[in-house]
């Protein structure tokens, strides 16, 4: 951990927190990563690159069990870098105390009832402290709505520690930043937003984070305000992919071509290009509801929030609706109808089926009695089968469809030969392509019906 500052942890009696500048004399600091999904592990083989000592800890026995045998179970990393040698792997919960800084990374899913549901960062908290060590820095990175560390992990870290933060040990708040499927924006590659309870916790979160993040770290002046950077961001997303989506709708009735509008938009040099389609994943749809139920709570209800969610929401129905207008349009008969669904994942180039929308697109036009397969080239297959009720192929045919709905553009599919894919096909075929990644004209002269978002 050459040149890396760490914190000196004192006992318990004391409140001082101090930084000692590393020698070959100071121990490398022993970081356990709690939680090992798609934003812990390549949190956990960041640090070990950075010459740390990691503990991965995960409740999950399976995958911790493949990253033993030095498997990638995310498939953002790559085998060789979860095998690295400074990593250890366990179930075993005990480890906990063996760490400095203990990072926690668990999921923080909404419920049917969209409110969050925050019990794996308490049941976290309470693990981590019963088996932490006095001294210890607990930073949680998992997306939370303002005041959820206070509120939540802070009291269940000190009721099973029986110590208190702030004297006994010290937190801090950095929200990830992950983006699976980009390499481009890896965790070195991004600036980390860190905060702390006190000054001197959020330096020394900022100068951990700071030895493995190139692009630097940015000091939020307290928790809450990180707490919110992280939802706000993708809030913001959501409500401008919200306006594309709407407005899609609009110009078709109007029978005006959406990409055409946006392109012409677009040479303004303050216009936004976002583009319509499906709204999945983990962050997305998902963090406009932490601020809006936080805000709720405080007596405020955030309306254009909530109706940035209803619009998102209802594009898989759009989507379907588009599919059967194409298929009345080549005068196929839906119960007779054969549709192939190509890309279920929620985003290119991941293999990730969870949040997907395009299972909602497949509810809705499984109504209508319509045959539907599926293939993703990347996605779990057996997986897939059990997310969405849905035959699924094991090599992609397009022999005898009706039509194509191309839902996730992986590029193994914006690259297809369209007047060979619509010579399998069955005659006048039609293809609504979600995300506007195939070519109107090219898809026109293959002889499809084309639609898109």
């Amino acid at each position: 951990m050459h040149g890396h500052q760490v914190l000196e942890h004192r006992s318990s009696e004391s409140t001082t927190l101090e930084h000692v500048e590393e020698d070959h004399h100071t121990r490398e600091a022993t970081i356990c990563v709690v939680g090992l999904g798609y934003v812990g592990l390549p949190l956990a083989v960041g640090f070990a690159q950075s010459d740390y000592q990691v503990i991965g800890y995960d409740v999950d026995e399976s995958t911790v069990e493949q990253l033993k045998d030095g498997e990638d179970t995310t498939g953002d990393l790559t085998d060789e870098a979860v095998q690295n040698d400074d990593i250890s792997y366990t179930t075993n919960a005990g480890a906990i105390s063996d760490a400095e800084y203990v990072v926690i990374a668990v999921p923080t899913p909404i419920q049917d009832d969209d409110r969050p549901d925050l019990s794996y960062v308490e049941s976290a908290g309470q693990t981590v402290g019963s088996k932490m060590s006095a001294g210890t820095t607990v930073i949680l990175e998992s997306t939370v709505y303002p005041g959820s560390t206070r509120e939540v992990l802070i009291p269940a870290l000190e009721e099973t520690s029986g110590m208190t933060a702030g004297e006994d040990f010290f937190v801090g708040y950095s929200p990830e930043r992950a983006t699976p499927g980009d390499e481009e924006h890896g965790l070195s590659d991004v600036v980390k937003v860190v905060s702390g309870q006190t000054e001197a916790v959020l330096n020394d979160v900022a100068d951990l984070y700071g030895s493995v993040v190139d692009a630097g770290v940015h000091r939020a002046p307290s928790i809450e305000v990180a707490e919110a950077s992280k939802v706000v961001e993708n809030t913001q997303r959501d409500l401008n992919i919200a306006f594309v989506n709407e407005l899609s709708v609009a110009l078709e009735h109007m029978d005006v071509d959406t990409q055409d509008v946006l392109e012409a938009a677009g040479t303004k040099w303050n216009f936004h290009d976002y583009r319509p389609g499906l709204v999945g994943g983990h962050c997305i749809p998902v963090d406009p509801y932490f601020l809006s139920y936080r805000s709720a709570q405080e007596g405020f209800e955030p309306e254009l929030m909530q109706m940035g969610r209803k619009v998102n929401e209802s594009m898989p129905a759009h989507v379907a609706d588009l599919t059967i207008k194409a298929l009345n349009k080549c005068h196929k008969t839906l119960r007779d109808s054969r549709v192939l669904v190509l890309g279920l994942s929620y985003k290119p180039g991941v293999g990730d089926l969870r949040s997907s929308k395009v299972s909602n697109v497949v509810d809705t036009l499984n109504e209508y009695d319509i045959h539907l397969e599926g293939f993703d080239p990347i996605a779990n297959h057996e997986a897939a089968r059990e997310t969405f009720d849905l035959e699924v192929q094991e090599q992609l045919s397009f022999e005898g469809f009706d039509a194509i709905v191309l839902a996730t553009p992986h590029d193994e599919f914006t690259k297809m030969d369209l007047g060979a894919v619509a010579s399998e096909l069955d005659d006048d075929p039609a293809l609504v392509d979600v995300a506007g990644a195939i070519d109107e004209d090219e898809a026109a002269d293959a002889g499809f019906t084309y639609r898109r978002v």
